[in-house]
This record gives C-alpha cells, structure tokens and sequence, in this order.
C-alpha cells in the first residue's frame, strides 16, 4: 500500500508540474517590454553660426565706385551720397561684409585691393573696419 501512495503522490506531483510549466512557457500572446526611453539631451546642441551675408543687394554698391575717383562724377553731387546711404543702417561687420563681397564680384567694375579699397570706403562712410576682419574668401 505504501508504494501505491507513493506512486500516486508522485503522479500528483508530475501532473502539477506539468501543467505548471506549460501555462509558465505557453504565453505566446504576452506583450513584449517596451525598451526604454531615449533620453533627451540635458544641453542644447552646439551653436553652428550661420554664415554671414550681406543684408542688402551687392548690385546696388557699383555707386560706391564713384566714391573711390574711379568713375567721372557729375558735377554738384557728392560721390559719397548714394553709396553711404546705401550702408548708412547697417552694422561696421555688415557695410564691410558688403563692401567685401562687392569688391571681390568686381560690381565696380574693377580691379582693386581689397583691404585699401575696403579701408577707404568704410571710411568715408564714417564706418570703421572692424578689428581682426578679413573679407571672406
């Protein structure tokens, strides 16, 4: 008798697991973890300046050519005048940026030497070329 209580505790105990590792292995449908979430910069990223350009349209400061003797100049208007007014808003950085730019597209018409030309139109202009600037290239 002993060894029919035996057999039978032991179906018991085989019949328990067995249904107890299938519902365990079974979950076919079980939703899968959703994976973390990414966490978001504590800083901003880097600030890439932008690069200059010039504000205003460069074709317009072919007057500025006058300013420089290089055009004849019509008699009892100041050469100064329309090119100054040109760049009379804007910043020291930006008259020259524009100056630069004009010069080197030849929109005067000529060849010049870039800082001179650029030192002298600023200038007259009562503008300052800003310390360290080079025209970009």
């Amino acid at each position: 008798m002993a060894s029919n209580k035996v057999f039978s505790t032991l179906a018991l105990f085989l019949t328990l697991n067995l249904i107890f590792f299938t519902f365990v292995t079974s979950c076919g449908t079980c939703p899968k973890p959703k994976p973390p979430p990414k966490p978001k910069p504590s800083c901003p990223p880097p600030h890439v300046p932008k690069k200059e350009t010039c504000p205003i349209d460069t074709l317009k400061l072919g007057v500025c050519a006058n300013v420089l003797g290089l055009v004849n100049v019509v008699v009892g208007s100041p050469p100064v005048t329309p090119c100054c007014s040109l760049i009379s808003g804007l910043t020291d950085v930006e008259a020259a940026l524009c100056l630069c730019t004009a010069i080197k597209a030849n929109v005067l018409g000529i060849n010049l030497n870039v800082p001179v030309s650029l030192s002298l139109l600023l200038n007259v202009c009562s503008k300052k070329v800003p310390s360290g600037f080079q025209c970009p290239s």
